[in-house]
């Protein structure tokens, strides 16, 4: 019997989505995808079906403020109508969700209860902006849906085969009792990277290999075997590379600074950090690294940011390949690792010390070989699809309950 899987992915006011349906024998085709947008301010629902064609359309007035309802509730009740109208006569099997943080215990995913819920919950000190936002359209939908089964499918999960020292953090051993370590994110983009390479490269699934994911949030991967064993970000998502709006790698002085010289509050650090710093911090202009591209020939500061969030990369690539005890691949993906051109060939360029080898043509055409023959590391450009790997998840929790 054909069924179908709800997949959601939700940030701070957005919530993105993808609707699969699933044959009997295991096969699997997304059949609408869309986002959810404003979701704090003016909702707007918007889905398209595989070929990007509207399939619906709605916006709601902004919530009422002194309404105490979760804002997630009434544009993921009307979600969850949508599906079930476009599914007809398909049953939904279950809903799979994103969720940023799941702590030291959770390294799979898990059936949520509310027991679960209340678990991960008590992790939102470690993920103050991104926890919330990840567990509202669970909330929502445990009341509009109570028999509706969901799934947890955990950011951090994939990095759980990292090695005690590189989750360690050189701080009184009784923080890392309480959990503050480091964990790492983008685990399930780095996930379905990983469960690809051995339909693509049996040299980059079996050897060690460098993942780039670059968008507004980015962070670099090392693969041994298709393992995680280090990655970029830490105990928060601002580690690491520099990102659209935050800072990734920083001295702990500085927070110091901002704390004794500036008279900041922790919530004034926090917004510095997560909202006004990396490529908008350093160019004073925008996050985007497309505008920065199009400003870079007549804006220093511009020019600047593109510098050092190549700079960076580049840097935490070497620290990678360190890591791994060199290099056999390096794979791009995500928003800026997909589309943009101008990056990949900045940073290969300053990888040749590795063997890296860009074949300048074909990364101009995005293909999905981007170095040339005689490059030590083979480089290539890999589309990630999140959505797709929390389907798996899943299809797997429910067939094991």
């Amino acid at each position: 019997m054909a069924t179908a899987v709800l997949a959601l992915n939700a940030g701070s006011s957005s919530v993105k989505f993808a609707l699969f349906h699933q044959e009997a024998g295991g096969t699997a085709r997304r059949i609408a995808s869309g986002e959810l947008e404003g979701i704090t301010t003016h909702p707007h629902f918007r889905a398209v079906d595989a070929d990007g064609h509207v399939l619906a359309e709605r916006t709601w007035p902004a919530p009422d403020p002194a309404d105490t309802t979760d804002a997630h509730h009434g544009p993921v009740g009307s979600l969850i109508d949508w599906v079930t109208s476009h599914l007809g006569d398909v049953p939904l099997a279950g809903v799979g969700h994103r969720v940023v943080h799941g702590g030291p215990d959770f390294i799979q995913p898990v059936r949520i209860t509310p027991d679960i819920l209340a678990r991960l919950d008590a992790l939102t000190p470690f993920a103050p902006l991104h926890q919330p936002a990840s567990l509202g359209p669970i909330r929502a939908l445990a009341a509009l849906r109570p028999d509706l089964a969901q799934v947890a499918c955990f950011d951090t999960a994939f990095h759980h085969t990292m090695p005690a020292a590189a989750t360690r953090l050189a701080l009184p051993r009784a923080y890392g009792q309480r959990g503050v370590r480091r964990y790492g994110f983008h685990g399930l983009s780095y996930e379905y990277i990983a469960s690809c390479l051995p339909g693509l490269s049996q040299r980059l699934a079996g050897g060690r290999t460098v993942v780039a994911h670059l968008g507004n949030g980015a962070s670099l991967c090392a693969l041994d075997a298709g393992r995680s064993v280090e990655t970029t970000m830490g105990f928060s998502v601002l580690d690491g590379l520099v990102m659209g709006t935050r800072c990734g790698q920083l001295d702990p002085g500085v927070i110091l600074y901002m704390l004794r010289a500036e008279g900041l509050d922790a919530a004034g650090v926090e917004d510095v950090l997560y909202r006004h710093s990396g490529l908008l911090g350093v160019s004073d202009a925008s996050s985007d690294m497309r505008d920065l591209q199009d400003r870079a020939a007549a804006d220093a500061q511009a020019r600047e940011a593109l510098d050092l969030f190549t700079y960076r990369l580049v840097q935490q690539v070497g620290a990678m390949a360190a890591v791994l005890g060199g290099l056999d691949g390096l794979v791009f993906t995500a928003g800026i690792g997909e589309h943009d051109a101008a990056v990949r060939a900045a940073a290969c360029a300053r990888l040749s010390w590795l063997g890296v080898r860009l074949d300048a043509g074909a990364n101009a055409a995005h293909a999905p070989v981007i170095s040339t023959p005689d490059s030590t590391v083979e480089v290539r450009v890999i589309p990630t699809d999140e959505e797709s790997m929390i389907r798996r998840h899943v299809a797997d929790c429910l067939a094991g309950a």
